[in-house]
Protein backbone atom coordinates (compact mmCIF):
# COMPACT_ATOMS: atom_id res chain seq x y z
CA UNK A 1 0.00 0.00 0.00
CA UNK A 2 2.84 2.30 1.08
CA UNK A 3 4.77 1.64 -2.45
CA UNK A 4 1.11 2.33 -4.60
CA UNK A 5 1.40 5.68 -2.44
CA UNK A 6 4.60 6.42 -3.36
CA UNK A 7 3.98 6.01 -7.33
CA UNK A 8 0.92 7.94 -7.38
CA UNK A 9 2.66 11.04 -5.11
CA UNK A 10 5.85 10.72 -7.70
CA UNK A 11 3.18 11.15 -10.76
CA UNK A 12 1.80 13.95 -9.20
CA UNK A 13 3.65 15.72 -7.18
CA UNK A 14 3.35 19.21 -8.59
CA UNK A 15 -0.39 18.92 -7.85
CA UNK A 16 0.32 18.57 -4.04
CA UNK A 17 2.59 20.59 -2.11
CA UNK A 18 5.84 18.82 -0.66
CA UNK A 19 4.78 18.93 3.31
CA UNK A 20 1.56 17.60 2.25
CA UNK A 21 2.76 14.80 0.12
CA UNK A 22 5.08 13.75 2.84
CA UNK A 23 2.69 13.80 5.48
CA UNK A 24 0.61 11.47 3.63
CA UNK A 25 3.45 9.01 3.69
CA UNK A 26 4.00 8.82 7.82
CA UNK A 27 2.30 6.15 9.47
CA UNK A 28 -1.12 7.40 11.45
CA UNK A 29 -0.93 7.15 14.80
CA UNK A 30 -2.44 5.03 17.01
CA UNK A 31 -6.27 5.65 17.89
CA UNK A 32 -6.09 6.01 21.61
CA UNK A 33 -7.18 3.14 24.53
CA UNK A 34 -10.76 3.07 25.92
CA UNK A 35 -8.41 2.60 28.85
CA UNK A 36 -4.42 1.16 29.67
CA UNK A 37 -3.94 -2.65 29.52
CA UNK A 38 -4.99 -4.10 32.89
CA UNK A 39 -7.49 -1.11 34.10
CA UNK A 40 -10.21 -2.49 35.79
CA UNK A 41 -13.44 -1.18 34.99
CA UNK A 42 -14.61 0.05 38.31
CA UNK A 43 -11.97 1.97 39.74
CA UNK A 44 -14.28 3.78 41.09
CA UNK A 45 -13.43 4.44 44.37
CA UNK A 46 -15.98 2.62 46.13
CA UNK A 47 -14.61 0.85 48.87
CA UNK A 48 -14.91 -3.34 48.77
CA UNK A 49 -15.71 -3.59 45.04
CA UNK A 50 -13.38 -5.53 44.38
CA UNK A 51 -13.92 -8.42 47.57
CA UNK A 52 -13.74 -11.92 46.63
CA UNK A 53 -14.98 -14.49 48.93
CA UNK A 54 -15.31 -18.44 48.32
CA UNK A 55 -18.85 -20.32 47.97
CA UNK A 56 -19.13 -24.37 48.05
CA UNK A 57 -21.54 -26.18 46.99
CA UNK A 58 -21.51 -29.08 49.70
CA UNK A 59 -22.07 -32.62 48.37
CA UNK A 60 -25.94 -32.85 49.11
CA UNK A 61 -25.95 -29.71 47.36
CA UNK A 62 -24.35 -31.38 44.10
CA UNK A 63 -26.10 -34.82 44.24
CA UNK A 64 -29.48 -32.41 44.87
CA UNK A 65 -28.69 -30.50 41.14
CA UNK A 66 -28.79 -27.38 43.29
CA UNK A 67 -25.72 -26.23 41.88
CA UNK A 68 -27.17 -24.19 38.96
CA UNK A 69 -29.66 -22.71 41.41
CA UNK A 70 -27.06 -21.47 43.45
CA UNK A 71 -24.99 -19.78 40.70
CA UNK A 72 -28.11 -17.94 39.27
CA UNK A 73 -28.52 -16.28 42.70
CA UNK A 74 -24.70 -14.94 42.41
CA UNK A 75 -25.08 -13.87 39.05
CA UNK A 76 -28.77 -11.84 39.65
CA UNK A 77 -27.11 -10.20 42.93
CA UNK A 78 -24.66 -8.82 40.08
CA UNK A 79 -21.65 -10.45 41.48
CA UNK A 80 -19.55 -12.19 39.10
CA UNK A 81 -17.96 -15.70 38.71
CA UNK A 82 -13.86 -15.61 38.88
CA UNK A 83 -13.23 -19.39 39.39
CA UNK A 84 -15.18 -22.59 39.02
CA UNK A 85 -14.10 -25.96 39.68
CA UNK A 86 -15.89 -29.63 40.52
CA UNK A 87 -13.46 -31.19 42.76
CA UNK A 88 -13.51 -34.64 45.22
CA UNK A 89 -12.23 -32.76 48.12
CA UNK A 90 -9.16 -35.34 50.25
CA UNK A 91 -9.10 -35.30 53.80
CA UNK A 92 -6.06 -33.14 53.59
CA UNK A 93 -7.69 -29.94 52.57
CA UNK A 94 -10.56 -29.91 54.51
CA UNK A 95 -8.61 -30.78 57.54
CA UNK A 96 -7.15 -27.11 56.42
CA UNK A 97 -10.26 -25.98 55.55
CA UNK A 98 -12.05 -26.95 59.13
CA UNK A 99 -9.09 -26.31 60.72
CA UNK A 100 -10.91 -24.46 63.87
CA UNK A 101 -13.71 -26.83 64.17
CA UNK A 102 -11.03 -29.59 65.03
CA UNK A 103 -12.02 -30.14 68.54
CA UNK A 104 -15.67 -29.88 67.95
CA UNK A 105 -17.49 -33.44 68.31
CA UNK A 106 -19.20 -33.50 65.20
CA UNK A 107 -15.63 -32.68 63.39
CA UNK A 108 -14.82 -36.44 62.15
CA UNK A 109 -18.15 -36.86 60.59
CA UNK A 110 -17.87 -33.51 58.81
CA UNK A 111 -14.68 -34.42 57.58
CA UNK A 112 -16.09 -37.93 56.28
CA UNK A 113 -19.16 -36.09 54.85
CA UNK A 114 -17.52 -33.47 52.67
CA UNK A 115 -15.90 -36.26 51.21
CA UNK A 116 -18.46 -38.54 50.36
CA UNK A 117 -19.08 -36.89 47.10
CA UNK A 118 -18.01 -34.05 44.58
CA UNK A 119 -17.90 -30.11 45.90
CA UNK A 120 -17.91 -26.97 43.19
CA UNK A 121 -16.14 -24.74 44.85
CA UNK A 122 -16.52 -21.32 43.17
CA UNK A 123 -15.06 -17.66 43.76
CA UNK A 124 -17.41 -14.56 43.78
CA UNK A 125 -16.19 -10.88 43.17
CA UNK A 126 -18.14 -7.83 43.91
CA UNK A 127 -19.35 -5.01 46.84
CA UNK A 128 -19.04 -6.59 49.80
CA UNK A 129 -19.90 -9.72 48.94
CA UNK A 130 -18.35 -11.40 51.61
CA UNK A 131 -21.31 -9.36 54.14
CA UNK A 132 -23.73 -10.14 51.57
CA UNK A 133 -22.85 -13.49 50.38
CA UNK A 134 -23.16 -14.89 54.05
CA UNK A 135 -26.85 -13.11 54.32
CA UNK A 136 -27.85 -14.49 50.94
CA UNK A 137 -26.71 -18.18 51.93
CA UNK A 138 -28.68 -17.88 55.38
CA UNK A 139 -28.02 -19.06 59.28
CA UNK A 140 -26.09 -22.33 59.73
CA UNK A 141 -28.78 -23.82 61.04
CA UNK A 142 -31.81 -24.26 58.08
CA UNK A 143 -34.42 -23.85 60.98
CA UNK A 144 -33.15 -20.10 61.74
CA UNK A 145 -32.54 -19.12 57.98
CA UNK A 146 -35.04 -17.13 56.79
CA UNK A 147 -36.88 -18.18 53.29
CA UNK A 148 -35.54 -16.82 50.56
CA UNK A 149 -31.72 -17.66 51.68
CA UNK A 150 -30.22 -20.60 49.82
CA UNK A 151 -30.44 -22.75 53.31
CA UNK A 152 -34.40 -21.45 54.20
CA UNK A 153 -35.21 -22.34 50.36
CA UNK A 154 -33.14 -25.62 49.84
CA UNK A 155 -31.48 -26.85 52.96
CA UNK A 156 -33.50 -29.54 55.89
CA UNK A 157 -30.86 -30.36 58.16
CA UNK A 158 -27.90 -28.64 59.95
CA UNK A 159 -25.28 -31.53 58.86
CA UNK A 160 -26.81 -30.90 55.36
CA UNK A 161 -26.84 -27.25 54.90
CA UNK A 162 -26.31 -27.19 50.79
CA UNK A 163 -23.56 -24.68 50.31
CA UNK A 164 -20.75 -23.04 52.37
CA UNK A 165 -19.44 -19.32 52.62
CA UNK A 166 -16.48 -17.70 54.04
CA UNK A 167 -17.70 -15.75 57.12
CA UNK A 168 -14.75 -12.77 56.93
CA UNK A 169 -12.52 -11.13 54.58
CA UNK A 170 -9.48 -12.96 55.90
CA UNK A 171 -11.21 -15.95 56.11
CA UNK A 172 -12.28 -15.83 52.90
CA UNK A 173 -8.70 -14.82 51.70
CA UNK A 174 -7.26 -18.28 52.98
CA UNK A 175 -9.88 -20.39 51.64
CA UNK A 176 -9.42 -19.14 48.20
CA UNK A 177 -6.11 -19.42 48.50
CA UNK A 178 -6.91 -23.19 49.76
CA UNK A 179 -8.81 -23.92 47.15
CA UNK A 180 -7.56 -22.45 44.01
CA UNK A 181 -4.64 -21.57 42.54
CA UNK A 182 -3.93 -17.73 41.83
CA UNK A 183 -3.74 -19.50 37.50
CA UNK A 184 -6.77 -20.51 38.62
CA UNK A 185 -8.94 -17.38 38.93
CA UNK A 186 -9.67 -15.16 35.91
CA UNK A 187 -9.54 -11.15 36.13
CA UNK A 188 -11.76 -9.81 33.71
CA UNK A 189 -13.84 -7.34 32.82
CA UNK A 190 -17.71 -7.69 33.01
CA UNK A 191 -19.49 -5.00 31.41
CA UNK A 192 -21.93 -4.61 33.70
CA UNK A 193 -20.11 -3.20 36.18
CA UNK A 194 -19.52 -0.30 34.34
CA UNK A 195 -23.81 0.64 34.75
CA UNK A 196 -23.85 -0.22 38.12
CA UNK A 197 -20.25 1.34 39.61
CA UNK A 198 -19.13 4.06 37.11
CA UNK A 199 -20.54 7.34 37.43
Amino acid sequence: MGFLLQRYLGRRSRLLPRALAGSLLQPLPAAPSARPPGARLHSTGISGLQERTLIAVKPDGVQRRLVGDVIKRFEKRGFKLVGLKLLQANEGILAEHYHELRRKPFYHELIKYMSSGPVVAMVWEGHNVVKTSRAMVGETNPAEAKPGTVRGDFSVHVSRNVVHASDSLETAQREISLWFRSNELIDWDCYDQKIMYEP
